[in-house]
């Protein structure tokens, strides 16, 4: 019998990253990257849930491409995975949930976390999966509230309703990604979240909602694990049923739809790192409030990120820059636009051009 307190962490690893591009690639997106640390976002994950006391082996759902990436950084840290699941196809959370869902016991409590954000105090992260425990033990779905401490336009927020415990209320609604005067409106009424995309729950009660709620999903899922290849730790699902299977997002498919919701509203100095902004936020600065990592020389530099993979760059007289440089694509922009990688990426999509998939060379970040 599975011991229903100890918990299986799900490292969910598909994303692509783009937004963090020329470091960021298809080939080697930003979780395998080290950004804030000398580890990866990646293996920073699987660390947040590793006392073998409370957590079991990780689920990891990958690309099939990072196979390989995934294995390493794992044995980097002395990690053995419970499985890796290789998706052969993006179909979004929801499918890739399911088929971890069904790699598990059905009594299993499964904590299901994005492998490319940062979590700066991960002791408040771990009394919030406490809060909850109870309750997903008592057939809820629950989800991890971040602390709104801005009115951000850029992610989903949740309403929270009746308290259930300390540090826990029921979910009055999942809201959609706000205008920047409805964020605002938010703040002020207070009783919001951001959706951080962080759940827990048991893989039965999951499995149940997304049969009430979305049997396609199931369905499709069931049947590419029914198929399945394994290869040591590594699963395999059927190529052509997984791909069956829509895609939608475990918010659409499932908690917006589910009955009893729950959510711990936690500030456990979370980051999705969804732009070279945002790593300049969290990386370290110096007096000028520069965050340079790499073959850089610096004169009259103020509030800038500027990071090199190899080329030497000498900036002088510059501020509030962003300059990424890599060996064979640069980058520079003013900060507080990096949301604009997206119209470099859309053109050079449009060339089929190399640096978005991979380096010249093989690169290896570090913090």
């Amino acid at each position: 019998m599975v011991d229903r307190r100890r918990i299986t962490p799900v490292i969910l690893s598909g994303g692509s990253g783009t937004r963090l591009w020329p470091l960021s690639r298809s080939s080697t997106p930003k979780q395998f990257l080290r950004l804030t640390d000398k580890r990866t976002m990646f293996q920073l994950t699987v660390e947040r849930a590793r006392d073998p006391g409370r957590f079991a082996g990780p689920i990891v759902v990958a690309n099939a491409a990072h196979a390989d990436l995934v294995e390493d950084q794992l044995a980097e840290i002395g990690v053995r995975p419970e499985a890796i699941i290789l998706e052969p196809v993006g179909r979004n959370t929801a499918p890739a949930i399911a088929v971890a869902a069904l790699a598990a016991d059905p009594a299993a409590l499964l904590l299901v976390m994005p492998s490319d954000h940062v979590i700066t105090d991960p002791e408040a992260f771990r009394e919030a999966i406490e809060a909850l425990v109870p309750f997903v033990e008592d057939g809820w779905l629950a989800t991890f509230g971040i602390e709104a401490d801005a009115p951000h336009t850029g992610y989903g927020y949740i309403r929270r309703g009746r308290r259930l415990a300390p540090g826990v209320n029921a979910v009055d609604r999942f809201v959609e990604k706000p205008d920047h005067k409805t964020a605002i409106q938010y703040l002020h009424e207070g009783g919001y979240s951001w959706n951080g995309g962080i759940f827990l729950f048991s893989a039965g009660y999951y499995l149940d909602a997304l049969e009430r709620s979305d049997p396609a999903i199931l369905a499709a899922a069931r049947q590419s694990m029914d198929g399945r290849l394994e290869e040591g730790v590594r699963v395999f699902p059927n190529p052509r049923a997984f791909a069956a299977a829509p895609s939608n997002s475990i918010d659409y498919a499932v908690m917006e739809r589910a009955d009893r919701v729950a959510v711990a509203p936690v500030a456990m100095g979370w980051s999705d790192v969804g732009s070279w902004d945002a790593l300049h936020e969290l990386a370290d600065t110096d007096e000028n409030g520069n965050a340079i990592e790499g073959e850089v020389r610096a004169f009259d530099v103020n509030n800038s990120l500027i990071r090199s993979e190899g080329p030497v760059v000498a900036a002088i007289g510059i501020s509030n820059l962003i300059l990424i440089a890599t060996d064979d694509a640069v980058l520079v922009m003013p900060r507080g636009q990096s949301q604009h990688v997206k119209r470099a990426i859309e053109a050079l999509k449009g060339e089929n051009h190399a640096t978005l998939d991979s380096f010249s060379r093989r690169v290896v970040t570090s913090a």
